[in-house]
């Protein structure tokens, strides 16, 4: 099974992208992550590919998955793609991004479910699809 995966949250105006990489204590350390534009995916992939050497591609199969597909296999035809499940992940991405970013003052007092990022947090559902696959190993 593979250690390190770019796993991708597709959508119609935007993509969260993730790195993910599992340690041989189980642990799964976040490499690189970053929300982009569909049209800038091949640019992502290319970065992603200096930072750490991966074979497979994990994509989300919900909105906009098939067209990304498509692009990664054109652009990229050597890197396995896998499909995998979208449900939950916006609301247990919410979790991920407030565990890499502590709530400070008064978000400390409230449950982190009811409460919403103040930037784009994509790149963190990209992440749990990468935790879905990774961890099945």
């Amino acid at each position: 099974m593979e250690k390190t995966v770019l796993s991708i949250d597709p959508g119609t105006s935007k993509c969260g992208v993730a790195l993910v990489h599992r340690k041989e204590d189980g642990s799964l350390s976040l490499i690189f992550h970053t929300v982009i534009a569909p049209g800038s995916l091949c640019q992502a992939i290319k970065d992603a590919l200096t930072k750490s050497p991966f074979s497979l591609v994990v994509v989300g199969s919900g909105t906009g998955s098939r067209p990304i597909v498509h692009s990664i296999r054109e652009a990229y035809p050597s890197l396995g793609v896998l499909l995998v499940d979208e449900k939950d992940t916006t609301m247990q991405a919410r979790e991920r991004y407030w565990e890499h970013n502590p709530r400070r003052g008064w978000r400390r007092f409230l449950p982190s479910s009811l409460q919403v990022p103040p930037v784009e947090y994509d790149d963190f559902a990209a992440y749990v699809l990468a935790e879905r696959v990774l961890h099945q190993a």
